[in-house]
């Protein structure tokens, strides 16, 4: 084997080793290794970039066509059964590598200065370099124990940063939301796990997809079993990946700090489900009906995130229910056979989608010296505007991140999008009018962001709209220990009137804006390695041997008609958007009044956390008495009559235990006579 390919485990290893060291730092010398904090960052920071570089060479040498490359060693066995781990690098795993360690990277260092102030910020690092390790494993996994075991600790480092400011309850409670819910879809995903295994005796993804096509070929498992243990197998995306009905931890997870938004919860961890769709495709490909469920589950997701991101007012809110969108469209084209498509929106998401939170964060940074450090005012659109003349490098960066995910060419977003449509159309004309329908709404209510953040005039000295807002949702105006570059003792100052808020917000420092500099130009260009005439990228993701899927020649009049179709709907969108929050010639307002219905159905997010509550919370709680009532009752009620029982027989024969053989003798005496008399009458 090839150096570069025998030590490709060093990129999954440096992170971890990092997080390691600084975390055994923590437990046994905080103090000094908090003091330590610009070298504890750099030193992760390094380990990172390394296994960057690495990552770059394995990519450059898998276009240059080198064979994949897989190694694994017997971890566990028993009998004739045997556990391999070990590595698997491939053209998607190359690609994963390099998304994962390029959008890691920036977000760690641009995290140096979102998190100057905070008192955890060597924490904060090591957490991410977990999550790194974590993530890196999870695409290099050969089998699916493998991954289901780095799928499991990117659940807990996910865990880890949404709670991340644990002294709020907001925190609290979503990182509890968001590991509750991925524990449904990761509880389907095992017991999909074991039913395939127990069908096809393989954890390899190819042995599993031609054993499993072979056994219901030959009638020994039912085409209705095959289809149920996929079906299992895909609740783990549908959780992880945040698909309908298990959507509803991504948008409270914003409670975690900003670059994990960025990183976790719109660049990687979300994309693993779509990773593992990707990885599962022998198996979930032959069977139509699964591949129906993951088809219109991402549709509908991908409206349902859509319509709901119309009407939020809080950005990073409004980010997250469209990244819930942009994965719907990733899981409908798995679902329809656009393997390439997918994966494809999956790489030019992750880089627009980053800068897109990380320039939330930002704006949440710059908004802080305004209104304070108090989230609800901090992240609310309605007291922004204008900031484009104050924050130019956030504004510009956003911007183009605006026009990407909007699909206007030549923008990465458009290009993959714009495939995904095609394909859609071709397989099923319903998934894509929903698809189409989605595309207009995204550039609406992405241009709403845009326009209410960055035009107009600054909202955030209007202490009427402050008052309204905290009064709205319940809290005082007293600063809150949350988001954003903050050192606590402020907060000391600000009680007794020493801090003063400045006027303005300002522009974000270096480490904050040059990430959001690096990451424009993919978001901008990365989108021109797919164009359908000539596809680098659907050649690159189909190594020989693997799944191929039909490719047509490229149609000039087809694309100028499906490309015309999706630009023409986003320019509608951006159209509206600017009459509603650019000119004002629209009274967003009134029309919200004439459909209040519709309003209110978006602005609650369709009720399904309402839902959640009253039938899982309420509803398991009111279960939960119930059985504590049975047990109370009716278990302890036995264990305790038992001892009664027993204690009223021991309390009755101690008067029986005299210790004199007379007394004994008149007890044996009694009950010989007793029988004697029993017998005689009968």
């Amino acid at each position: 084997m090839e150096p570069l390919y025998q030590y490709v485990w060093l990129i999954p290893v440096l992170p971890l080793t990092a997080a390691m060291i600084v975390g055994m730092g923590l437990i046994s010398v905080n103090q000094y290794t908090n003091s330590l904090r610009r070298v504890n960052s750099v030193f992760i920071i390094s380990c990172l970039g390394m296994a960057m570089g690495y990552a770059f060479a394995l990519l450059w040498s898998q276009i240059h066509g080198h064979e994949a490359v897989t190694y694994t060693l017997e971890w566990a066995a028993a009998g004739d059964f045997r556990l391999m781990m070990g590595y698997t690098i491939d053209h998607l795993t190359s690609l994963m590598l390099v998304i994962v360690t390029t959008v890691a990277l920036l977000v760690m260092i641009y995290t140096d200065g979102y998190m100057a102030h905070d008192p955890g910020y060597v924490r904060f690092y090591a957490y991410l370099s977990l999550f790194s390790f974590s993530m890196l494993g999870l695409v290099m996994s050969p089998n699916i124990v493998q991954i289901y075991i780095f799928w499991e600790l990117v659940g807990v480092c996910s865990y880890l940063l949404i709670g991340f400011w644990y002294d709020r309850k907001p925190a609290a409670d979503a990182c509890q939301k968001a590991f509750v819910v991925n524990r449904v879809g990761d509880f389907g995903l095992l017991l999909g796990i074991l039913g395939l295994y127990w069908t096809t005796q393989s954890f390899d993804f190819e042995i599993m997809g031609h054993r499993l096509v072979d056994l219901v070929g030959s009638g020994e498992v039912s085409g209705w079993l095959a289809a149920l243990f996929a079906i299992l197998v895909f609740l783990g995306p549908v959780a992880k990946s945040a698909q309908f009905p298990l959507h509803v931890w991504l948008p409270d997870a914003m409670e975690g700090p900003t670059p994990i938004s960025a990183l976790i919860h719109a660049a990687t961890m979300v994309a693993a489900g779509v990773f593992l769709i990707a990885r599962m495709y022998p198996v979930f490909a032959p069977i139509p009906s699964v591949m129906n469920v993951i088809a219109w589950t991402g549709a509908f997701t991908a409206f349902l995130g859509a319509s709901i991101a119309i009407t939020q007012n809080d950005i990073k809110k409004g980010l997250a229910y469209s990244t819930i969108s942009q994965l719907g469209y990733m899981v409908m084209a798995m679902g329809i056979g656009a393997y390439s498509a997918g994966l494809f929106h999956l790489m030019t998401h992750a880089y627009f989608k980053a800068m897109m939170f990380l320039g939330s964060g930002s704006v949440i940074h710059g908004m802080e010296d305004v209104v304070g450090h108090n989230p609800v005012l901090a992240q609310d659109m309605r007291l922004m505007g204008g900031l484009r003349k104050h924050m130019p490098i956030t504004a510009s960066t956003f911007f183009i991140g605006t026009l990407a995910i909007s699909g206007i060419p030549p923008f990465a977003g458009f290009w993959s999008k714009d495939e995904i449509l095609g394909l859609a159309f071709a397989a099923n004309p319903a998934l894509w009018v929903i698809g189409w329908l989605t595309a207009g709404i995204t550039a609406f209510y992405m241009f709403r962001m845009y326009f209410s953040t960055f035009e107009g005039d600054f909202r955030g000295n209007d202490g009427t709209i402050k008052q309204q807002l905290l009064a709205a949702v319940g809290i005082s105006p007293e600063p809150n220990f949350g988001p954003g570059a903050m050192n606590v003792k402020e907060l000391e100052s600000e009680d007794h009137g020493d801090h003063h808020h400045a006027e303005f917000p300002h522009e974000s420092p270096l480490t904050m804006t040059l990430p959001l500099l690096i990451l424009a130009i993919p978001s901008a260009l990365v989108g021109l390695v797919g164009m359908p005439f000539n596809n680098y990228f659907a050649e690159f993701i189909y190594p020989a041997g693997e799944i191929v899927e039909h490719h047509e020649e490229f149609n000039l009049q087809e694309f100028l008609i499906m490309g015309g179709n999706s630009v023409g709907i986003a320019l509608i969108g951006i159209t509206l958007a600017s009459l509603f929050y650019l000119s004002r010639k629209i009274d967003a307002g009134a029309i919200a009044n004439q459909i209040k219905p519709l309003y209110n159905l978006s602005l609650n997010k369709w009720y399904f956390d309402n839902i959640y509550q009253s039938v899982f919370v309420v509803g398991l709680r009111r279960v939960a008495r119930q059985v504590m009532e049975v047990d109370y009752r009716v278990v302890d009620g036995l264990v305790n009559l038992t001892g009664f029982f027993t204690i009223l027989s021991g309390e009755t024969l101690k008067y029986f235990e005299s210790g004199r053989v007379q007394f004994y003798a008149l007890i044996i005496f009694g009950a010989v006579l007793g029988l004697v008399v029993v017998s005689g009458i009968s």
